[in-house]
């Protein structure tokens, strides 16, 4: 879609938040930059500056805003703010 807005989710292998949080999004058809944190490193650190005080994951984020974990992923879908931020 062109006028997709950039999503962005900073993730960690195995983790069953992350899982349903993609879950969510894919079943909207919408595509995001995965970003793997498993190990730490320069991404994981990228994150935590990008969000200050959210030290977990899902980390996501929507045109560069932080929407915040997957709880707050389904609470947006469950106001239906999720699908105005996506341009659904």
């Amino acid at each position: 879609m062109p006028n997709m807005p950039k999503v962005e989710m900073y993730t960690k292998w195995g983790c069953p938040y992350c899982f349903r949080a993609k879950q969510l999004l894919d079943g909207k058809g919408v595509s995001y930059e995965e970003i793997d944190v498993t190990m730490g490193g320069p991404k994981k650190t990228e994150m935590l500056e990008r969000a200050p005080g959210h030290t977990t994951v899902p980390s996501i984020f929507i045109d560069g805003l932080h929407v915040g974990g997957s709880d707050d992923l389904a609470a947006l879908n469950a106001q239906g703010k999720l699908d105005m931020m996506l341009g659904l």
